[in-house]
């Protein structure tokens, strides 16, 4: 409808003010629908007898035309019959069209404009160089919509996967609770009762109870560990910044391989609403795994968490004093190329040349384990370590709703 005349040489002979407001509404956000509420303003402002402007978008499914109204099926009314033919359509009243907007061959909105009389053909031409004008920008936030729903299932999926994870923990928990942590507390009761009650005279038998019974303690101290490994109820009850502190002590009381172990912790940063419950969980598994780390294989006298809160993510943090080792040697006895730096390598994953480097070494199932938690999350876990210098171990966890890392 726009004649001989280009888009873009029928908007320029409208005036300055018109393209000011072009550029304006075509920098503005690129989100539907707030993209389709602006552009419709732009129309009705723009005309000079259009009373209203109604923009349809065809959904990610292809199968209708969403607006801020219920959605029209392809094919139904004028908007659809424009979606489906790609040709203009007159309303039978004569007061508007619903005009179609192309991407390649392809209908991907409709522009349905209305006016209290009969419609001058000089908005009808000023519509359809808009609607030819603002197609790479509509068809471009088709591509950010389908890009946020995709972002959002994602995130959903990690969120029920980490659910799914800590269900079938936190079941365990109550099983050797209400299992073998009974039945250890019984025997253990009963032990007692027979040392209690057998004479004097029997030293040999005696000893193997009072055997049995530190057996039994030291099995019981251990079921009670690993339920506290499983599902800590203070990462429920308090959050993640209590449930590493609680993690520090534990570890701190309890002496290495090689003798006691400091472990301190640092929280920086806050954030407005507390973490999502998975990304807790997946940072506290990192953190504990880490600890475990430095705890049985580094011979660490030192081990310093470090949780940061940003606006869209969080990092943390896990540095030995250790004996660290060399990510070069074991990408080699892994049998694939080295890194270029030799030093650092995300485990499970690609190293700093990005040609498919990985870090094998004895807990290297457990610095996979760590990889995949970030990953599954959209974030990602770094291992910096060469021998003698000790190693750490850095997660960075985006914030859901908040942008990537």
């Amino acid at each position: 409808m726009t004649g001989a005349a280009g888009p873009a040489e029928l908007l320029a002979g409208r005036g300055n003010d018109l393209l000011v407001r072009i550029v304006a509404v075509a920098c503005s956000a690129r989100e539907l629908p707030r993209m389709a509420e602006d552009l419709a303003g732009l129309v009705v402002r723009s005309a000079r007898a259009l009373t209203f402007c109604d923009v349809y978008v065809l959904d990610e499914d292809e199968r209708a035309m969403e607006w801020s109204g219920p959605p029209v099926p392809l094919g139904e009314g004028d908007v659809g019959w424009v979606a489906v033919h790609g040709r203009a359509r007159a309303h039978t009243d004569g007061r508007g069209a619903a005009i179609p907007v192309h991407s390649g061959n392809a209908t991907i909105a409709v522009l349905d404009v209305r006016s209290a009389g009969p419609c001058p053909r000089e908005d009808l031409d000023l519509v359809t160089a808009l609607a030819e004008l603002f197609a790479p920008v509509l068809c471009s936030c088709r591509r950010l919509r389908t890009a946020r729903k995709r972002e959002h299932a994602a995130e959903w999926f990690a969120e029920r996967a980490v659910e799914a994870q800590e269900a079938e923990r936190s079941r365990l928990s109550r099983e050797i609770h209400d299992g073998i942590a009974q039945r250890l507390a019984g025997l253990g009761f009963h032990l007692s009762a027979a040392e209690r009650a057998l004479p004097e005279h029997h030293p040999e038998g005696l000893a193997q109870i009072i055997v049995a019974r530190r057996l039994c303690e030291l099995a019981a101290a251990e079921t009670r560990a690993a339920i506290g490994g499983l599902r800590p109820p203070v990462l429920d009850d308090l959050g993640l910044s209590a449930a590493l502190a609680t993690l520090a002590r534990e570890v701190g009381n309890g002496p290495g391989p090689s003798g006691s172990i400091d472990v301190t912790v640092t929280v920086e940063g806050e954030l407005e609403d507390a973490l999502p419950d998975h990304v807790q969980t997946a940072l506290y598994r990192i953190a504990q795994e880490a600890v475990g780390n430095s705890l049985r294989h580094a011979s660490a006298t030192c081990v310093d968490l470090l949780l940061e809160h940003f606006e869209d993510r969080v990092r943390l943090r896990v540095a030995d004093d250790g004996t660290g080792f060399s990510i070069r040697d074991a990408c080699a006895q892994s049998g694939r190329s080295r890194p270029a730096a030799g030093r650092s390598a995300p485990p499970g994953g690609l190293g700093p040349a990005g040609r498919g480097e990985r870090v094998r070494r004895p807990d290297s199932y457990g610095l996979r384990g760590m990889a995949e938690r970030a990953e599954l999350l959209g974030g990602r876990v770094t291992v910096t370590s060469r021998p003698g210098a000790g190693t750490t171990v850095e997660a960075v966890i985006p914030i859901p709703g908040r942008g990537r890392p």
